[in-house]
């Protein structure tokens, strides 16, 4: 995946643009990216109301419309139970929540508009405590998804082995990341091989494996008054509820602090809900299997800004991460 040209970001403004019209907000509602990763994100400011919102342009081929329903019917749910602070979908005028957007040359697109969210992304120096806060979140997520009846047809992403750093991985192989030559294909399929050993034997019973965020990155973590809501739920889908640590520390996984961090999660997380021993002591597998699966991601998305950023870099520390692992668990 490429980032747009400046006549495909024109492209989709104007698919987004185009969106607005089913929408109850003004049509000469002013429109600021504000990312573009597996999608286009908008900010929509109403001059006549005065209130904000986001306009989510879908990505073509990554989710179906029957995957997007599932997720804001999700979505939804924690809501209405008031599991946790997150957006909430914006209906159409007809009260669609899933619309079409598209531009003059006729390509088109599903489009979702949530509630603003207010907060920042947690700050360097509160990791530690955020963690804390975020751990208590993500038990009470997991204990929604354990105990949730789902909606007849709903379907999500799969994030097992084989769909995560396996052979039909969801965002490529992380064989193609940027920097992997010989030396570092060595060591990572080393990680690769326990990773998928180690999961074998965690295995993927109800109580280890379900529906689950899949991207709790601190991007998509807002801070408010000690408060943190969880948003853009686009990776949701079904996989080991451990893997959500993995994801809150995707980009991180080598921050000093990130064992005060795991510490801060799991006495937050057992606040909740229980977290035993055996489950505490696999949460590194999590966290390399997320950090393998990035790899793939940088190399399927090298023309991105993030994975430009990260670079070959990302997999030389990659290795490293990986090195100490396997001196513990291989």
């Amino acid at each position: 995946m490429s980032e747009p040209s400046e006549a495909g970001l024109v492209r989709l403004e104007a698919i987004a643009r185009d969106a607005l019209r089913h929408y109850p907000v003004a049509p000469d509602s002013e429109l600021t990216l504000l990312n573009i990763s597996e999608n286009a994100t908008y900010r929509v400011d109403d001059p006549v109301s005065g209130e904000a919102a986001v306009l989510r342009v879908h990505r073509p081929g990554y989710h179906s419309r029957s995957d997007i329903e599932s997720e804001l019917q999700w979505i939804a749910a924690l809501h209405d139970a008031g599991v946790v602070r997150t957006a909430s979908v914006r209906p159409a005028r007809d009260g669609a929540r899933i619309v079409t957007g598209a531009d003059p040359s006729g390509e088109a697109r599903n489009v979702v508009m949530f509630t603003w969210v207010p907060g920042k992304e947690p700050p360097e120096d509160r990791l530690v405590e955020d963690f804390f806060e975020l751990g208590a979140v993500t038990a009470r997520l997991h204990s929604h998804a354990r105990s949730w009846t789902r909606p007849a047809g709903f379907s999500r992403l799969t994030w097992d082995y084989d769909r995560s750093i396996g052979s039909s991985g969801h965002w490529g192989r992380w064989q193609d990341g940027l920097g992997v030559g010989p030396a570092e294909h060595e060591q990572l399929a080393r990680l690769d091989a326990t990773l998928r050993n180690r999961l074998e034997r965690f295995g993927r019973g109800p109580d280890r494996f379900g529906l689950i965020h899949a991207d709790m990155r601190l991007a998509n973590l807002l801070i408010d008054q000690s408060q943190v809501a969880v948003i853009d739920f686009d990776d949701c889908g079904f996989g080991w509820y451990l893997y959500d640590l993995g994801s809150s520390v995707s980009f991180i996984e080598d921050h000093p602090l990130l064992p005060d961090m795991i510490d801060s999660w799991v006495r937050g997380y057992r606040t909740v809900a229980p977290l035993s021993v055996e489950d505490v002591a696999e949460l590194p597998t999590f966290v390399l299997l997320r950090r393998l699966l990035l790899v793939a991601w940088i190399g399927s998305h090298s023309d991105t800004e993030l994975a430009k950023e990260m670079g070959e870099e990302f997999t030389r520390t990659s290795c490293d991460l990986a090195e100490s692992y396997l001196s513990r668990f291989a």
